[in-house]
This record gives structure tokens, sequence and C-alpha cells, in this order.
């Protein structure tokens, strides 16, 4: 049997190619063809016409909206990306009975049976544009600073030019688009392209207005709902529909949406993000380890999934105002779930099938990278054991990262940003905090692990 699909999630990352590889292995395991078309950051490994022609199955693993026109006529099954990679197998046959599959119809524009679109889904849209704006921008910054903490500014005595424009071009550039590029990308998968315009507008007015990436969001949220009703809700003759939309919509849209942030939540919002950013940096050792075992629980409940972006997401707004604490707790937290599960296929080999062994040798350069995700095979083959170990083991980093001090002016990077001079305070707390978070993680798993062949026996009877 030829067995395609697509695999996407909506930040195009991890889960994309975690469920593509778990199908695509299964199904050469049960002794089947199989190619998976991955719609990550780019899309890979693309099918032709004529393999989507002569396939038997075509299963769609997916958390958005596709386009599905290619697939006119032919029967799919669609599951979400979390279901491809814990039952890989369970959906292959499901698809092969043609159990919850559905045939393609030409009216079918979009992939059968999403539903319909919440506020997570529209803030995981706005974090997708943001993302490459803070981490680009961040990652620069911490470049800028490698000259010394002052060496940007012209009138400082270490002042180095290339510092000054890094600094210009992390800090006072892209870093500064953070806020709008949230507020555009919330509005635009509310109302389509034309809530570019106006997100763009609330995000900067929430960014030169001191309501930060509250105010962003919030805004993003307004300017979706507002010209979705101009666009979608409002008829308008055919003869003037050109002119309304080129002109009519941007404009009543960006004045509605100006209004309202200037006059209505600019003001309160600032004074709520004031007093938490206010209340954060007034952290002493007691709170701090509490907010940072808060953090690390969180990043390590389901590594990536919407427990992990929302705090992940969280702190990355908070650099917007200042506040760099909660963004290194959360890089230290989301490394040592990899990381720990690679320290323990090598301190209990007998507690890993041979190929886990071998999977744990690519989760160093992925915890390195400050890629939790890399750790979500192993929480799935043994969710009862694998994932409180996790969650022990990033408490334990964030924790000692939060109570210490430490803060990162990158919001990524993993441990490569730690070889850049003056990017983390308080770097041998940090160091620490990793190397205690994976050590935690790996003896949490073997002693909560059964071994392989107890293991196999126990679930079977």
């Amino acid at each position: 049997m030829k067995i395609i699909g697509v695999t996407a999630c909506p930040t195009g990352i991890a889960h994309t190619y975690l469920s593509a590889e778990k199908l695509e292995t299964t199904a050469k395991e049960m002794g089947h063809e199989a190619k998976f078309e991955t719609q990550g950051v780019k899309t890979e490994n693309c099918l032709t016409k004529k393999e989507i022609f002569e396939a038997a199955v075509i299963i769609l693993a997916i958390d958005k909206e596709i386009n599905m026109d290619r697939f006119v006529d032919k029967k799919i099954k669609k599951v979400s990306t979390s279901q491809a990679i814990k039952e890989p197998e369970r959906v292959i046959q499901e698809a092969l009975k043609e159990i919850g599959t559905v045939e393609v119809s030409k009216t079918m524009h979009k992939s059968p049976s999403v539903s319909k679109p919440t506020l997570y889904n529209y803030f995981m849209s706005g974090v997708n544009y943001m993302l490459p704006f803070v981490i680009a921008g961040g990652i620069i910054i911490a470049l800028s600073f490698a000259f010394g903490i002052t060496a940007s500014d012209p009138e400082a005595k270490d002042y180095h030019i290339l510092a000054a424009t890094l600094s210009r071009i992390g800090g006072e550039t892209a870093f500064a688009m953070m806020v709008p590029a949230l507020g555009a990308g919330i509005a635009t998968s509310i109302a389509g392209k034309a809530g570019f315009a106006p997100g763009i507008v609330a995000g900067l007015l929430a960014s030169t207005g001191g309501s930060g990436f509250l105010g962003g969001m919030i805004g993003g949220l307004l300017a979706g709902y507002v010209t979705d009703f101009l666009t979608n809700k409002i008829k308008i003759k055919k003869e003037m529909m050109a002119m309304y939309q080129l002109i009519a919509v941007p404009l009543l849209s960006i004045l509605i949406i100006g209004l309202t942030m200037v006059f209505v939540f600019e003001q309160p919002i600032s004074w709520l993000l004031d007093t938490l950013t206010n209340w954060l940096n007034g952290l002493g050792d007691t709170s701090g380890l509490l907010f940072g075992l808060i953090i690390g629980v969180m990043m390590a409940a389901d590594m990536g999934g919407p427990i992990n972006k929302s705090i992940s997401t969280f702190s990355i707004g908070l650099m917007s105002a200042g506040v760099n604490a909660p963004i290194a707790a959360c890089m230290a937290a989301g490394m040592t779930p990899p990381l720990g599960i690679a320290l323990a296929t090598l301190l209990f080999k007998k507690k890993f099938t041979k190929e886990e062994r071998t999977s744990g040798q690519s989760c160093w350069v992925l915890g390195a990278s400050y890629i939790t995700e890399g750790a979500v095979p192993f929480a799935v083959s043994d969710p009862i054991r694998v994932i409180p170990s996790l969650m022990l083991g990033s408490a334990t980093a964030a924790g000692i990262s939060m109570a210490s001090g430490v803060t990162s002016i990158a919001p990524h990077g993993g441990i490569w940003v730690l070889l850049i001079p003056n990017v983390i305070k308080h770097l041998p707390m940090y160091s620490l905090a990793i190397l205690a978070g994976t050590v935690v993680t790996a003896f949490s798993l073997g002693l909560l692990k059964q071994t392989v062949t107890q293991e196999s026996k126990s679930t079977h009877k």
C-alpha cells in the first residue's frame, strides 16, 4: 500500500516533523510505502500529483487549516499531530479500513473537521508573526553586549561602532517590531489580509503607549474583529465594493481601533503592566523560587503544547517591559527535558529500548538548542513515568534560575547564547540550574521507569 499525507502544526516546528516521522516510520514497519509532506517553517517533501493519484491512503495530521484543492475526490483521514505522534499505528490502521475518512469535495477549500479557531489559535498566530523579530532581535542585541555592557552608547568609554549598529538593528528595529507583529498576526488570523494594517497600528500604539504586549494582544483581537465585521458582515453593492475595500475598510478600522486603544485601553492596561512589572522585578528569593517552580512545571507539562507555549509567550512578552528573569527560567526549563533524557539513556540503559537509546543521542543537541519537543516521543511512550520526571527536573532548573536572580537578554538560542559575554546575568548559577535540572530529570527517570523487559511484560498483562 502507498500511504501519503501532510503534517502541519500552528507553529510549524517540532510537532510537524515529529508526527511525519512517526507516521512514516510506522507505515514502513507495517510493510507499506510512505511519504509525508511537512508544512513547517517551509513546505518540504512535497507531494506530487502522481503520488496523490496513486495513493491508497491519505492521512492529514494537522492542527491548522490547509489547502485541500489537490485532494478533491480523494478520501482522507484527518487527525491531530498529537494523535499521530501518540498512536501512529492506530491512525494508519483506521485509515486503511476507512474508519473516520471523508471524501474531499470540490467545494471543500479548507481542511474538513477543523474546529472553529479559538482565542488560543489567534494568539498563537500572533506569536508566529512575532517570534522571528524576538529571536533574531534578541540574539543580535546579545551580540552587541559582547563588546561591553555600554559599548553601544556613544558617550561611553568602551563605545564601539559595531556594537552600536547591532544594538540599532536588534533593539531599536527588530525587537521594537515585536508587539506590532503580534497585533498584526492576531488580526490577520481573524480577518485575513485586511486585518494586517489595523493590527500593525494597534500593536504599534500599544508599544509606544506603554500597554506593551498585553495591549498588543487586546489591540490585535479588536483589530481583527472590527475589520472582519467591516469586511464580511456589511453588505455593499458590487459596484462600490472595490472602493469600499480599498479605502473605507482600512480607514474606518484603523480610526476605530486607534481611538479605542488610546482612550479606552491604554491607561488601564499600562497600569496593569507596570504593576506586574514592578511585582516581578521585586520578587525575593522565596517568591522567585515559587514562580520558577510554576514556570518549570508548565514548560515540561506538554513540551511545546498549549501550556508550554502560554508561559513562554508570557515570558517573551515581559521582555518588552524590561523583565528578563522569566525568559531565562523558561529557557533553562525547556532545555532540561531533552538533556535529562539524553543523560538517562546513558546512565540507565536497561530502562530504554535500543531505539530509544539511539534517539537519546539526538536529545543532547535538541536540549542544548532549547527544543523541548525532543522529549515528546519518550513522553508519549511512557507518559505516567516520563512526564512527572520531566516536570520535576524543569521545576528544579527554573526554580534555581528565578531564585538566583538570573536574567537573559536573549529569548532563545539555548546553551549556545551562554558563550556570548554579558548575555546571562549570574552565569555560574544559571549553568548550575541547567545541570541540576538535567541530573534531577535523569535520576527521576531512572527511579520511576521500569526496565525494558519488565515494562514490556506489564503492557501485555
